[in-house]
């Protein structure tokens, strides 16, 4: 009886490293406040609750009525990410702004915390726990193995694949988590940015990054094209964030404080001897 490949149990382990990275990086760059984690726990849970609990009643329906590759499916899940996973995530640093004093470069940690929920924990710890018992019941040679051999053949075959076809799947999935991190830094950023500002502006250009998902329908056509153009995608989300950033002044506000609309420039300093 033929086992996983071990390369698929690779790729979560790296969702986690990924995360955990970012993470690190950004606690050493400007410093990360553990409290960022809650509450993008808070605010992703209930989002990705609401969206189990709105597909499982509506997909269906949905999915019969525009096609399964389809614009109206398409923005079925963009909307959601849009108004749940943005939404929320505005909703609840709204929320804890007077609470725990956000400031400016809490607006990075806090989409770091957010793509951490998506890839380190669902799509990483979770998905290496269920590979790992999955290999270890079929290295097991028993009755209950083979009949979770049998279910994970039928239901996709490519578990079972040699290694050179694999690996470009492990590669290309790691640059769609890469992607997803990077969307969610630039929205949870500027959600931030927006309460500290009181500027809905910077809300209004959050918003529409979740309609990332609209994608979602029309990978198949073309994998490679589809996850290149989502990266592209997200360095795009990222330069939005950045340059709201700078043009808001937020990386000189001082904590907790609302910044002007237009904030001025910081003057030239003079070259040391």
């Amino acid at each position: 009886m033929e086992n996983i490949d071990p390369l698929l149990i690779l790729q979560p382990i790296i969702f986690i490293v990924m995360s955990v990275v970012a993470i690190l990086y950004w606690r050493k760059r400007r410093g990360f406040r553990r409290i960022l984690l809650l509450l993008s726990l808070v605010a992703y849970a209930v989002a990705i609750g609401a969206k189990v609990a709105i597909q499982a009643v509506t997909y269906t329906a949905v999915s019969d009525y525009f096609g399964t590759m389809s614009v109206g499916v398409g923005l079925y899940f963009g909307l959601q990410t849009v108004f749940l996973e943005v939404g929320l995530a505005y909703l609840v640093a709204s929320f804890a702004q007077k609470r725990v004093n956000m400031n400016a470069s809490d607006g990075v940690a806090y989409g770091i915390s957010l793509g951490f929920w998506e890839n380190a924990v669902l799509l990483g710890a979770l998905s290496l726990v269920n590979l790992i018992a999955d290999y270890a019941l079929i290295a097991s040679g028993s009755s209950l193995g083979q009949l979770v051999y049998n279910a994970l053949l039928n239901a996709n075959p490519a578990y079972f694949s040699p290694p050179s076809v694999i690996l470009p799947y492990v590669l290309i999935g790691t640059l769609e988590r890469l992607s997803s991190l990077l969307v969610h830094v630039a929205f949870g950023t500027l959600c931030v940015l927006a309460v500290l500002t009181r500027r809905r502006r910077f809300l209004a250009y959050a918003m529409p990054m979740g309609l990332v998902d609209a994608f979602v329908p029309f990978a198949s056509l073309n994998l490679y094209v589809f996850e290149g153009g989502l990266f592209l995608l997200s360095l795009g989300f990222i330069a939005v964030a950045w340059v709201s950033m700078r043009s808001a002044g937020t990386m000189m506000a001082s904590p907790g404080q609302p910044i002007p609309e237009s904030a001025p420039a910081a003057p030239p300093q003079p070259a040391q001897p």
